[in-house]
């Protein structure tokens, strides 16, 4: 008993079993931890793989939007950056009192950003004072800011202002063939790592998969602070930069033709107006253009129309389809120009069709009959070449089948053929729907000795890492009449232009005979179903082929629901598109290169005036080759200066009041470049002679005028 109860004894034996326990313990921890260390596992669990993924960061290393540049290799879109602002309101983030990251004088705040977007003090003042907010953004008077806008902003010492960076597409020709160019955008839907820019609409959104590229990746470990953890395995996947198209687009007659097209769409107030300028022998698309229509980087005015007018639209397109009628029945041997018929009206099965001013003009000969849009001439043409060969010529001129333009929506149009009546409407262009670009198709066989070409609106593709180069061949996609056929077709046009009795009298230009047709067709009324009965509640067009000896160009205009009829009517508000259009495209193609070279004219002052408004105006003088560098939109300075003597094939280069960004130089002379240097006060270093053919700082990128630019020339 009394060694029971002996405290010693006891407490002996209590450190001896606690030796002995933490000594088990130690030998088991020693176990687990060898064989974590062997075997790298906890119940199964691969802590290596657990490791590499806490540490373990992927970046993704964007790829580049090819840029899109106009025939001649001015950029059309390419890629830049633009900021969005926010106000940070929370003082959770602030260190301390003496460097705030939060907005401290709200009324300095709204006097200061009021300066540079569009919002009063007292709106920007009321987003400032929003309780139980973070952080505000401005909406859309916050978005979308150049670096120009940025910059001063910041100069102004505002605490708790910060700008969140955004890729954004570029468009520095403002209103440029929008609808058929289009857009890209990113979705802001999206997670901010997951933001790209896809092309939303036109040929950005055709050749998107060509022009977005193939984003790379940067896989390593990194410690907490965000440094490369040193002897860790890195992964770099380098980024694949998307494909450059050049279009068959030739921004001199581009620019001159939204001028003319802005100038009357304000005039006549119409509901729409396309047009079209194409050479028939490739069939590329030298200029095309809409109303309504957008500015691509800012989207202003697109609301007003989404549809492409050129290939989603098909209309009725009244007298300009008299063509095709002639052309079949000229092909058909039953086209007799001097034969006569009484004109007026003729009667068919299901109704009584007249001439346009209902009783005609007598007894007249066919040609005579064409050159006056005689309804009457060509719904005997039908009857007497049968109605299934006229069906027959209808679809090898391409009416009612797609153009395989690979633009989206591209509507086929349609006819009805079920009735005499309806056939015989067909004859001159009612009850026929086409759009645009399959009738200006089916016109270039008229124009290029019966042969049909594909519209084209891509000249070429090249590969900016490898400079290879695909380049489009014109495409014949049908012969459907002879070249006789064709020859004689533009020749009976030259009377609809030339003869006192001919409708197309108002389109003559000076120093180029021509072959043209005009057309007033009848419009459906949306809301009564029925054709609209007003005096001018029509779609009025005009087509013109030049030189009509060997056509070089085919320019198609359309006028639909005019308001404004009071000063002007419609042929004069037509003419006012189609001569100086057609006038410019011929001087032109007239001047081989070495008189081109010759033209020495006065540089015009274009400093004070937009991007737009600058570059039409070198290009009415003449000049072939603008460049822009900044990302603003108002020209600050120009070289060459006011006032200089320049040769017109001469570079021309803009500055905006935006960053300085780097133009693509590529296959510009050294002398060229160095005008970058001349206006910006950028450093070059040359490699090589000749003209170039790579440039170290990107296209696009910030111009530091601390550091040299390398060239290399060949």
């Amino acid at each position: 008993m009394k060694e029971q109860n002996n405290p010693h004894k006891n407490r002996r034996n209590m450190t001896r079993i606690m030796i002995l326990l933490t000594g088990l313990m130690f030998l088991v921890f020693v176990f687990r931890f060898s064989s974590i260390m062997i075997t790298k596992k906890v119940n199964g669990e691969n802590l290596s793989e657990h490791v590499d993924n806490l540490y373990t960061r992927s970046s993704i290393l964007p790829a580049k939007r090819g840029t899109i540049y106009d025939i001649g290799g001015n950029p059309i879109a390419l890629d830049a950056t633009s900021y969005s602002l926010i106000g940070v309101l929370t003082d959770k983030w602030s260190e301390d009192k003496e460097t705030p990251a939060h907005i401290v004088d709200k009324e300095k705040t709204a006097e200061v950003l009021a300066k540079y977007i569009d919002l009063s003090e007292s709106e920007i003042y009321k987003i400032l004072s929003k309780d139980g907010v973070d952080q505000v953004e401005f909406g859309s008077a916050g978005m979308n800011l150049p670096y120009s806008t940025k910059v001063k902003i910041e100069e102004a010492g505002l605490t708790g202002i910060i700008f969140q960076e955004t890729p954004t597409r570029l468009y520095p020709n403002g209103v440029f063939a929008s609808h058929l160019v289009g857009y890209a955008a990113i979705d802001k839907e999206l997670p901010a790592s997951e933001q790209t820019l896809e092309g939303l609409m036109g040929i950005e959104q055709a050749y998107n998969d060509l022009l977005k590229g193939q984003d790379g990746k940067f896989i390593a470990q990194k410690d907490s602070q965000g440094y490369v953890i040193p002897g860790t395995e890195r992964e770099l996947e380098k980024p694949v930069d998307g494909k450059e198209l050049y279009l068959t687009l030739d921004m001199r007659l581009q620019s001159y033709l939204e001028t003319l097209m802005t100038k009357v769409y304000e005039e006549a107030a119409p509901e729409s107006m396309v047009a079209m300028l194409v050479n028939p022998k490739t069939g590329s698309i030298m200029a095309a253009t809409q109303r309504p229509t957008f500015n691509a980087t800012t989207l202003e005015g697109i609301d007003q129309k989404w549809q492409n007018l050129l290939i989603e639209e098909s209309i009725e397109p009244g007298s300009t389809f008299k063509i095709l009628t002639i052309a079949a029945a000229i092909n058909e041997g039953i086209f007799r120009p001097y034969d006569t018929y009484p004109s007026g009206s003729i009667e068919v099965e299901g109704g009584v069709i007249h001439d346009f001013n209902l009783v005609g003009w007598g007894e007249i000969s066919y040609l005579e009959g064409f050159a006056r849009s005689s309804n009457v001439v060509v719904v005997k043409l039908i009857e007497e070449m049968g109605f299934d060969v006229w069906e027959s010529y209808m679809k090898a001129f391409g009416i009612s089948q797609t153009t395989d333009s690979g633009l989206l929506n591209e509507a086929t149009g349609n006819y009805n053929y079920d009735y005499p009546l309806e056939i015989a409407n067909t004859a001159f262009g009612q009850g026929v729907t086409v759009t645009p670009f399959q009738l200006i198709q089916a016109f270039t066989a008229i124009a290029n000795d019966g042969k049909m070409m594909k519209l084209q609106y891509v000249d070429k593709v090249v590969d900016p890492e490898t400079e290879e180069t695909t380049k489009m061949k014109p495409e014949e996609v049908g012969t459907p009449i002879t070249k006789e056929t064709a020859a004689l077709v533009l020749e009976y046009l030259t009377h609809v232009v030339y003869e006192e009795y001919g409708t197309a009298q108002a389109y003559q230009i000076d120093n180029t005979k021509i072959g043209a047709k005009t057309g007033t067709a009848e419009l459906v009324n949306p809301e009564t179903g029925m054709y609209y009965t007003g005096y001018n509640e029509y779609l009025y067009s005009v087509v013109g082929f030049a030189p009509v000896e060997d056509p070089q160009y085919i320019l198609y205009i359309t006028l639909k629901l005019p308001k404004n009829n009071e000063q002007k009517n419609f042929a004069d508000y037509l003419s006012d598109v189609f001569k100086p259009m057609m006038t410019r495209a011929i001087s032109y193609a007239s001047h081989d290169e070495e008189e081109k070279e010759n033209v020495e004219v006065s540089v015009p002052k274009v400093t004070s005036m937009t991007k737009e408004e600058a570059i039409t105006s070198l290009t009415e003088q003449g000049f072939t080759s603008v460049s822009v560098i900044g990302s603003g939109s108002q020209v600050v300075q120009q070289y060459p200066y006011e006032g200089t003597k320049a040769l017109v094939n001469h570079k021309v280069l803009l500055m905006t009041e935006g960053a300085m960004t780097m133009p693509d130089v590529r296959g510009w002379s050294k002398g060229d470049v160095l005008k970058i240097a001349e206006l910006t006060g950028a450093r070059f270093e040359f490699e090589g002679e000749g003209y170039v053919v790579q440039q170290e700082l990107a296209v696009g990128a910030l111009i530091d005028t601390q550091q040299t630019i390398k060239i290399i020339l060949e």
